[in-house]
């Protein structure tokens, strides 16, 4: 593919950035080269790279990102050629990341996209913590809370519970469900994070299992029987994994077999996919409006070149168009953005028993935690070498290992249920030490 003629590319960027206006941050420094500098300087991870991904990595490496890795555990289907414009037919089984990196790569002079093709689970926290900003393209609200967490994880704050800003790591969110999409900037400690606003997300369509069992009148009805009954009574003890194809080819044969005992039509692979997963059809047009209004939010927050959006903006384009945008507003409690959750111990309490505490705790109920204190490993469950390495410490005082302050804030990551499903789970919790009080070594009550 040959490359795009780039003069005059960069021109309406670079006369953005190199000019005062009404609405620039107070930070912003206007001067010719700051593009070349965000290029050089600035680290993106886009996470996804579907059909909303494909629109980011493409309209962030033409904004002057140069630096951008891009993590996708999807490999590339027939369905997706419709509206993921950066692959084609002989793509198909190849992973998303991958050729999407490879494409853009090659139509943009000078970007380098480091592409993942895996789960954005097996990343150590360290991966994440070498970016600069996060543009989030994922049709997944799990996905979404996961990431959400990560980022909020590394915040901390100072003894008035002041975020610092040192440790904010921003996140612009996409999303679309056919022709309704929204984009919303994230500051972690200043604006909503995703769990702030989690009561956005309608709940999931649930079908009675009566329906599912004895009348089934939609595609959809055999499907869910595929999937929520007959599964089980096929796999009794076996876990369905939702991105594992064999897994969701057996629920679609099964759906098939169901329909056609009770003439239905309509059953198929890519709806069997969307039913499981609660996928809305995408629309090419939303993707390209959204993934433009995330790239530029991208780049108002790395440049300063204009206030940035306030705070959640929705684009509907089902009769005419229609755009709004919405201040919400943060939840100080939240669990996840907040200074923690509060943990009261007793100084002689050692790691091991701190961990073992975790498990019972209302607030947190966590199972098989590793534990981190401002960037380095207390305990890690895994891999194998690393809870080798800090096994040791499991015997030890925690009041010890954090130094010997009053308060502190660790990290803790682990499984966690809700709702009956067991998932990974990052949280942020401050230990304070019974009958110790608060000296001139205490920093702050992160």
């Amino acid at each position: 593919m040959a490359e795009v003629a780039t003069e005059g590319r960069w021109k309406d960027v670079d006369r953005l950035l190199s000019r005062h206006g009404n609405l620039v941050s107070a930070e912003f420094d206007p001067r010719p080269n700051l593009r070349e500098d965000i290029g050089e300087y600035v680290k993106v991870l886009v996470v996804g790279a579907g059909g909303l991904g494909c629109e980011l990595l493409k309209d962030l490496a033409l904004s002057g990102f140069k630096n951008i890795d891009v993590i996708d555990m999807d490999t590339i289907e027939v369905s997706n050629l419709n509206r993921q414009f950066l692959f084609r037919l002989q793509d198909v089984g190849k992973s998303k990341a991958e050729v999407a990196a490879k494409r853009v790569m090659e139509r943009v002079s000078g970007v380098n996209i480091v592409p993942h093709f895996g789960r954005i689970e097996d990343k150590e926290l360290d991966f994440y913590s070498n970016f600069d900003i996060i543009v989030l393209g994922l049709d997944s609200i799990e996905a979404r809370s996961y990431i959400n967490s990560v980022a909020c994880g590394f915040l901390e704050y100072d003894a008035d519970d002041n975020a610092l800003l040192e440790t904010v790591k921003p996140m612009v969110d996409g999303g679309t469900e056919g022709f309704k999409g929204h984009a919303r900037v994230i500051m972690p400690g200043t604006t909503p994070c995703f769990e702030c606003n989690i009561w956005l997300f309608p709940p999931q369509v649930k079908f009675p299992l009566c329906t599912l069992a004895e009348t089934p009148r939609t595609p959809a009805h055999c499907i869910e029987y595929a999937h929520l009954i007959k599964w089980d009574e096929a796999h009794s003890g076996k876990a369905f994994d939702a991105d594992n194809p064999d897994h969701m080819l057996w629920v679609y044969k099964e759906a098939l077999k169901r329909a056609e005992l009770f003439g239905i039509s309509g059953v198929t692979y890519s709806l069997t996919q969307g039913v499981v997963k609660n996928i809305i059809p995408a629309i090419a047009s939303t993707n390209a409006i959204v993934s433009a209004a995330c790239a530029l939010e991208a780049l108002k927050i790395v440049s300063g070149c204009s206030k940035t959006l306030s705070n959640y903006m929705t684009y509907n384009g089902q009769e005419g168009t229609h755009i709004k945008v919405t201040d919400f507003f943060r939840e100080t409690d939240c669990l996840v953005c907040g200074p923690g959750t509060l943990i009261e111990i007793e100084p002689s309490v050692t790691l091991a028993e701190f961990i073992e505490k975790l498990e019972k705790h209302p607030d947190v109920l966590m199972s098989k935690a590793s534990v981190t204190h401002r960037g380095n490993n207390l305990y890690m469950q895994a891999p194998p070498v690393l809870e080798e390495m800090t096994r040791s410490n499991l015997n030890l005082a925690l009041y010890d290992l954090l130094g010997k302050v009053a308060k502190d804030t660790v990290h803790v990551s682990g499984m966690t249920e809700k709702n009956g499903k067991r998932s990974s789970s990052l949280r942020k919790l401050r230990v304070s030490f019974k009958g110790v009080s608060a000296g001139p070594t205490d920093m702050d009550t992160r």
